[in-house]
């Protein structure tokens, strides 16, 4: 069976443990932080735990997985001694190659997934399930089959591109629209009764402000020349809108049909599933053991209630690929699900 050593299990580093030993893989977990490798131990991730990286490095396994914040896995690397094969899943990666120069096995990787809930509470083996994970050009072929192997037995889809491509994308569409989050937040905040009227499509727009700040921090300063090129990119999007609004009906309806058509490219994120809840005890357990059997990556949650009371529909998003093994789930504990 392939072994692997994992560095921090956290959210992702967790996530991966859970996924490859589900797949059969031995999987070794070491954090800094004892309870994290003590949680992600209780709930079966790894075969066991170790007390230090030196000790991770010593059991030789087939590939060692850096798991850490940016900084934290900067660090990491530049005092790895190795011949392992290794990989990163930082979510910048230009530093994160001139720190890892110096290991002839490496490959630095980055998962486009992710949750606003940190820590090993929140890894699941399902995490990454359908997601586009990049690969850094450039490694040696043997690491790389390795590392690739890696990625598609977590069901995700690897994309091979340069660092700087891959720092200047993520700055588009993922540390641009935690500011912007924040930024909507904010404005709503101080327009009076606008949190009060808050619902569906806003709450999407910031659902990312609920991840936990600090790490934002050094994400978005260890990328900071390509994240001020993307604030000013949308500045003069901005712009553009407000000259749309200003001018006449056909500017502004073609600029919205072409954002449109750019949102149905994408396809869609998250597939919804709608369970029929009955006014009676134990309808949510139901769909607690229907969740848990499943194991799929529960996205979203929302419920709306019937009429006058009495049940109502409750809508789970996950990802696309996963919707038939939950309806299968909930079939199997009596409860039906709509179109």
């Amino acid at each position: 069976m392939p072994t692997v050593g994992v560095i921090g299990t956290g959210l992702v580093g967790g996530s991966i443990a859970a996924g490859l030993t589900s797949a059969g893989w031995v999987v070794t977990g070491y954090d800094a932080d004892p309870a994290s490798s003590r949680i992600i131990l209780e709930r079966g991730f790894v075969s066991h735990v170790v007390d230090s990286i030196d000790e991770t490095l010593s059991e030789q396994p087939d590939i060692v997985i850096v798991a850490a914040p940016p900084k934290a896995t900067i660090e990491i690397l530049s005092q790895l001694d190795t011949t392992l094969v290794v990989m990163d899943v930082a979510g910048i990666k230009a530093e994160i190659m001139v720190a890892a120069a110096h290991i002839d096995g490496f490959v630095g990787t980055h998962p486009m997934a992710g949750r606003e809930t940190a820590g090993p509470e929140s890894a699941s083996p399902a995490l990454f399930r359908g997601a586009t994970w990049v690969l850094i050009e450039g490694s040696e072929p043997d690491p790389m089959r390795r590392v690739v192997e890696v990625v598609t037995e977590l069901g995700a889809n690897p994309v091979v591109m340069s660092a700087a491509q891959h720092d200047g994308a993520v700055a588009s569409i993922s540390h641009l629209p935690q500011l912007l989050a924040a930024g909507l937040l904010t404005q709503a905040s101080n327009t009076t009764s606008a949190m009060d009227l808050a619902a569906g499509s806003f709450r999407d727009l910031t659902r990312v402000a609920a991840s936990q700040p600090l790490p934002w921090v050094e994400i978005l300063k260890s990328n900071s020349e390509a994240v001020l090129a993307a604030v000013d990119a949308l500045r003069q999007q901005l712009d553009t809108v407000e000259a749309a609004v200003r001018s006449n009906d056909d500017e502004l309806l073609a600029y919205l049909s072409n954002s449109r058509e750019l949102r149905r490219s994408l396809g869609a994120p998250v597939v919804a599933v709608r369970v029929v809840l009955q006014d009676e005890p134990g309808e949510i357990a139901r769909v607690g053991r229907a969740l848990e059997e499943s194991a799929v990556d529960l996205r979203d949650i929302q419920i709306r209630h019937a009429p006058h009371g009495g049940g109502g529909v409750l809508t789970l998003s996950v990802r696309p690929g996963e919707e038939q093994a939950l309806r299968h789930a909930l079939s199997d504990v009596d409860l039906r699900t709509v179109q």
